[in-house]
């Protein structure tokens, strides 16, 4: 169960990151209300699974699953490159946070 809830915790991540951006500096109040609360439920459920998980391996994992999937909604849907040298390193985060899993 804590695996699971890192894993959603990490795409919290994900889109309290995107709300931030979409917030403009806090200045639009949807945007900033979805960065507050999700942001609270990231850091919920990274507390719930470090009850279980080791630390350093529970917030790199949490952290490359924000990472990476901020970086593909950026790619996606808001216009960044998504170019060879980008994918390859997003892949490389990936096999981190898979090999944290498969190592712990």
């Amino acid at each position: 169960m804590a695996w699971l809830v890192l894993v959603l915790s990490g795409l919290l991540e994900t889109a309290w990151a995107i709300a931030l951006d979409r917030s403009a500096g806090f200045t639009r109040p949807v945007a900033s209300a979805v960065f507050a609360v999700t942001l609270v439920l990231s850091m919920a459920g990274l507390a719930y699974a470090l009850r279980e998980i080791p630390v350093g391996t529970g917030y790199a994992v949490w952290v490359g699953i924000g990472a990476v999937g901020t970086a593909v909604v950026g790619m996606v849907a808001l216009g960044e490159p998504a170019n060879l040298p980008r994918l390859l390193s997003l892949l490389l985060v990936v096999a981190g946070v898979i090999g944290l899993k498969l190592f712990h």
